[in-house]
């Protein structure tokens, strides 16, 4: 058994192909010989093309070129016994018809259809090939001929040579706008520095990973070291920025770097399948955001105009018809931190801008259609108190206000959803507040219902300078004030139910008619009790049982894609957990979709049904059941989910809390989600990106109180934790991420002693200026980049899970590569110190981010890729079964004097215990204001001997050990059935 974790920068990031590497030798035994020969390669090819220049200078002489055994090619001599050059384009998927096509000096002598040989599979024989049928390539030769060169070179999905050939103005300023879209915030400019200092900077530095075109496309579309891939470019896209990257940065800075593109460098690329249907632009489906039904209305920060962003904002489209919130002509824009309409718009939506949607770092979405008014940050209602409008919220650092309104003036309390409709609940002082709004020929109706106040009220409706024409039922009146229309209601009044009509001064409409002819009913309560169901429709898949040929098997628990689910929703998972029954799962995706999927207790394969429940909640990446109720952790509240009509969906979306500081920065997750037995919650604000934090809650682990009234910071300098896990003696383990301050991925021990417990990150929201290592709470470990780009969420194995020998043991699951580790450590004096080992098995295809053990004792994972990381399919559900062979990983961990102690959870042969097996070595990060850090000062560790302390425990002597940051222990061990195998653990040495 070989190790699967990667254990080192040139296995993980192999360097790009060249267009040379692409070429594979063939026929390498020829010589020219009178006697006849006949050369097979020794490896069948599938989808190739070969390059053969030959010379037949006799009579006699005679090549022939036999693929598989239907396809034999003559190969013509050239008049007066030249030089010629053969070129055969092979083809052959097994889905439909392939082709033959040879062609000598340019002309066609053979070109045939190729029907699918029946019961073959097909398979990829080149790295990154397309699979096809293989077939054996075979020579024949008699006489004298010669051969100066012969290759072959994989098919490619992608026509490389097209688009660099058509490179011109248009395709440079696609590729300068994309760059300035996206490649720019990590890559800077000429004059500016990126927000990543360890990417390239472009015109100053060398290139890691190759300059030509070829390479350039390489690493934009895989991805290399913290390069994350870039799928949603097509290749022409990728192909115009890597012109633009050329033509801005190397051609009048690094001139040396500009691979000379010719006809000779074209016709080396790998050329393209026939057979395969290439999209052209206008045949490419839109982007997943544009295609997505959100529902109809979506929690989001979006900018209203400039300077003016409502940061927990809820956009309702008020025009009636399918696919959702995106594809509305009016919306109604309410900040629900200050219960304020923010903006009424119309025409087009927003831009899509954002880590979210289009991906891009530092971009916030921004409203773009044409507002009918908009309303500027500011409490929607007076004080009821004291009828004042002074805004009472903490500012931030920059100066402004954040965070919901006191809870004795006014509070978010969640959305009722009734078919299309959307009745925000709210109160304001003691009174109670339904408000819903519909769109009726151009007028906006806003109806609402404000239950007894014991003070009089004041709702400010828009600004006098918008030059609206504004009228209200039930004789109540508007008065202008400090620039506003505002809405008085005297506490006499109350209760009272009303319509707001709103258009524009000069608009066709008369509102005072349209009042009377709304839709919505003039008493909402009714509607609060769930309407009718929007997504009715269950969705089958199935599970998929993974091999159980090593310790651990893995069962891919499908889901609906956005190519199987009637809304396109983006199955990004990123949060579950089980309900009481143990046969279901809710489960949260990034784009704010909950699903509840049935069946998952059934041992694979086995049908699952998938349901839609709830839509367009603000980036969720954390979901709780407790007492059979989903709480969702999103980017701007804990959300509670209830079905109060009881047919299977959510039909209010209760805010549970939202004491969320949030600013419109797009690295401010909220992650995961966790209780303890009290009922409290515990989820990570992430900290901005390379940029001092604002508010209190950035860069923090932060505690809900069981009933959602208060929030509690409980440790601070975290850049971003994805995710949280609650230990036995109330403590926690936390990830963090490698960027500024954070020289690698690091595992925290958080005790939770509030504010003044410092994790590191000079720029969290916290009071500490000392910027030496001694000011910061040491991590249990220092993960290097070899090991995990990534860290995710960790959790413990329960004592009863069906994991044998792990029970007990702590888990790091990991966003970056897709994998699981076990986490060894050990405490010295309240300071833990330990290491990361990967577990035996394969990686998953997308990012791993969220674990549960089921009652069942097998572990649940879900996970999702958007941000960086190696992974790159949208999402995921599995089950992970240890089948009870021999896992042989570390689960106890001690550094002393001399030695290491690593206790396995499995038996080890006694040959374990040879020296030779065995490789330490060590080096230094260094932590600074830079992003990451070099590795420092690195060297090998003399192992002097290696003895079993018990059949388990395995002691590596080690002279010269000391304490450092980063520790690799190579293990080659033989278990005691004789197999051999091999763990590296990453780890961290704090003291002897």
């Amino acid at each position: 058994m070989l190790l699967v974790c990667p254990i080192g920068a040139q296995e993980l990031f192999p360097p790009s192909r060249t267009v040379e590497q692409t070429r594979v030798p063939v026929f390498a035994g020829f010589t020219s010989s009178e006697a006849a020969q006949s050369i097979t390669h020794p490896e069948p090819l599938a989808n190739f093309r070969l390059v053969m220049e030959y010379r037949l200078e006799k009579a006699g002489d005679r090549l022939a070129l036999a693929l598989g055994p239907s396809a034999t090619l003559e190969l013509p001599p050239a008049p007066g016994g030249g030089w010629r050059s053969l070129q055969v384009r092979h083809e052959l998927t097994g889905a439909r018809n392939g082709v033959l096509v040879a062609t000598v000096d340019g002309q066609v002598i053979q070109q045939a259809s190729l029907p699918p040989p029946p019961g073959l599979q097909a398979t990829a024989t080149f790295p990154d090939g397309v699979p096809g049928i293989a077939v054996p390539l075979t020579l024949h030769a008699a006489g004298q001929p010669h051969i100066r060169a012969a290759w072959v070179q994989p098919l490619s999905q992608v026509d490389h040579a097209k688009p660099i050939s058509s490179w011109n103005d248009k395709s440079l300023a696609e590729g300068k706008k994309i760059y300035e879209t996206l490649c720019i915030t990590c890559h800077g400019t000429m004059t500016q520095e990126g927000s990543l200092p360890t990417s390239l900077r472009f015109g100053k530095q060398p290139f890691k990973n190759g300059s030509d075109p070829f390479r350039m496309y390489q690493t934009i579309a895989k991805g290399y070291g913290q390069m994350t891939p870039m799928p949603q470019y097509s290749p022409e896209q990728t192909y115009a920025v890597i012109q633009y990257i050329r033509e801005a940065f190397l051609a009048p800075h690094r001139p040396e770097d500009m691979t000379a593109v010719d006809d000779a460098y074209l016709a080396s690329l790998p050329i393209p399948m026939t057979t395969l249907r290439r999209e052209s632009a206008g045949d490419r489906p839109p982007p997943f955001y544009h295609r997505m039904d959100f529902g109809q209305a979506l929690h989001w920060t979006y900018q209203i105009e400039p300077g003016n962003i409502a940061f927990k904002a809820l956009a309702t489209r008020l025009d009636p018809g399918p696919g959702g919130v995106g594809r509305g002509k009016e919306w109604i824009v309410h900040d629900l931190d200050t219960l304020a309409v923010a903006a009424v718009t119309g025409g087009s939506f927003v831009d899509w801008r954002g880590i979210a949607f289009d991906g891009t770092h530092g971009t916030h979405t921004s409203l773009t259609g044409e507002k009918l008014f908009a309303n500027p940050a500011g409490p929607g209602w007076a004080n009821p108190a004291n009828g004042s409008w002074d805004d009472p919220r903490p500012l931030s650092r920059d100066g402004r206000p954040y965070g919901p309104l006191p809870r004795g003036w006014a509070r978010h309390l969640g959305t009722h959803i009734h078919g299309p409709d959307q009745i925000l609940r709210y109160s304001v002082g003691e009174a109670l507040v339904l408000d819903a709004a519909e769109s009726i020929g151009g007028v906006v109706v806003r109806t609402l219902n404000v239950g007894r106040s014991s003070h009089d009220l004041k709702h400010r409706i828009a600004p006098v300078s918008a030059q609206l024409t504004i009228r209200c039922s039930d004789g109540l009146k508007t008065v202008e004030e400090s620039g506003f229309v505002v809405l008085e209601i005297p506490a006499s009044r109350t209760p009272v139910n009303f319509r707001l009509a709103i258009t524009a001064a000069d608009g066709a409409q008369n509102p005072d008619a349209l009042i009377s002819s709304a839709r919505l009913p003039l008493v909402l309560e009714p509607l609060t009790h769930g309407g009718p169901p929007r997504w009715p429709e269950v969705l089958t898949t199935r599970s998929v049982r993974g091999e159980d040929t090593g310790a651990f098997a893995v069962d891919a628990l499908e889901h609906p894609d956005d190519t199987a689910n009637p809304w396109h929703s983006r199955m990004q998972l990123s949060g579950f957990d089980f309900f009481a029954d143990g046969t279901r799962a809710a489960v949260c995706t990034w784009l704010g979709d909950v699903w509840i999927v049935a069946g998952i207790d059934q041992a694979a394969p086995a049908e699952l049904r998938w349901r839609r429940i709830a839509s367009g909640l603000f980036q969720p990446l954390g979901l709780k059941i407790i007492d059979d109720i989903i709480h969702v952790s999103c980017r701007d509240q804990i959300a509670r989910l209830h079905d109060r009509n009881g047919d299977g969906e959510a039909d209010f979306i209760e805010c549970f809390n939202n004491d969320h500081q949030v600013t419109e920065h797009f690295h401010e997750f909220a992650m995961g989600l966790q209780a303890d037995e009290k009922g409290n919650l515990y989820y990570a604000k992430s900290a901005r990106h390379a940029r001092p934090a604002l508010v209190p809650h950035h860069g923090t682990v932060l505690r809900v109180s069981a009933d959602g009234t208060r929030t509690d910071i409980l440790a601070s300098g975290l850049r971003a934790a994805n995710g949280i896990c609650l230990n036995p003696d109330g403590t926690f383990f936390v990830t963090d991420q490698e960027g500024d301050w954070t020289p690698k991925n690091r595992i925290n021990l958080v005790r939770g002693d509030g504010p003044d417990e410092f994790h590191g990150n000079m720029l969290g929201y916290h009071s500490v200026t000392d910027m030496s290592d001694d000011a910061m709470k040491p991590p249990l470990c220092w993960i290097t980049n070899s090991m995990d780009r990534s860290p995710a969420e960790t959790l413990w194995v329960p004592g009863d899970a069906k994991w044998g020998n792990l029970a007990g043991s702590l888990l790091n699951l990991s966003y970056g590569y897709g994998m699981i580790y076990t986490v060894p450590y050990e405490m010295i004096d309240g300071q833990p110190q330990g290491g990361v080992c990967a577990l035996p098995m394969p990686s998953f295809p997308t990012g791993i981010m969220r674990g549960r053990f089921h009652p069942g004792g097998d572990l649940f994972a879900c996970g999702m890729f958007s941000w960086a990381g190696n992974r790159t399919q949208p999402g995921g559900f599995y089950r992970v079964r240890a089948t009870g062979k021999p896992a042989m990983q570390p689960v106890g961990l001690e550094f002393r004097k001399g030695a290491i102690r690593i206790r396995f959870s499995d038996p080890l042969d006694v040959s374990t215990a040879e020296t030779a097996r065995h490789a330490v070595r060590a080096w230094h990060i260094e932590r600074t204001k830079r992003y990451g850090s070099k590795h420092e000062n690195e060297r090998e560790l003399a192992v002097s001997g290696a003895r079993l302390e018990a059949p388990d425990t395995l002691v590596i002597e080690v002279p010269d050990l000391q304490p450092t940051r980063c520790i690799e222990i190579r293990c080659r061990l033989k278990q005691a059935d004789g197999l051999e195998t091999e763990r590296v653990i990453h780890g961290t040495i704090h003291t002897l």
